[in-house]
């Protein structure tokens, strides 16, 4: 009875983990803006989370000027990679691993909530959607796990 909710939500997650990281490619001022850290990218693609010695330590320089195209990529393809491997888990591996993997990846959403809160974003959007998420991420993976 849980195992069509708990493949439901789990699917819906991932997809929505993909389709936030294709509007990191897309659109990344909007993107960035509704993470609850808006930036400016300049016309490219990117993320400024990252503090300026991890910006060359990660192979993309990082300007003063606040260019953050490069780091909206790295973050949309992150965000899409983290989608795919869900739905691969899920689809090859079962709701037992998929559930396992649902909570390691729940990290993810509370380190955000803690990222817009020390970027001074709002707390509305730390707590109503990055640690909501993150519940909503717990939830799915007690149901894959009870699957």
């Amino acid at each position: 009875m849980l195992t069509p909710v708990a493949y439901g939500l789990a699917i819906l997650l991932d997809l929505l983990i993909i389709f936030i990281g294709l509007r990191f490619f897309l659109v990344p001022d909007a993107a960035a803006a509704a993470f609850g850290v808006p930036v400016r990218s300049h016309g490219f693609i990117g993320l400024r989370f990252f503090p300026v010695p991890d910006a060359a330590a990660f192979g993309v320089p990082a300007r003063s000027d606040g260019d953050t195209g490069a780091y909206l990529t790295v973050k949309g393809l992150r965000d899409i990679t983290s989608g795919v491997i869900g739905l691969a888990v899920l689809g090859f591996a079962g709701a037992h691993p998929a559930g396992w993997a649902m909570l390691a990846v729940a990290l993810t959403p509370f380190g955000d909530t803690a990222i817009v809160l020390r970027n001074g974003g709002p707390k509305a959007v730390a707590f109503g959607i990055h640690f909501a998420t993150a519940v909503v991420v717990l939830i799915s993976a007690a149901l894959l796990l009870a699957a």
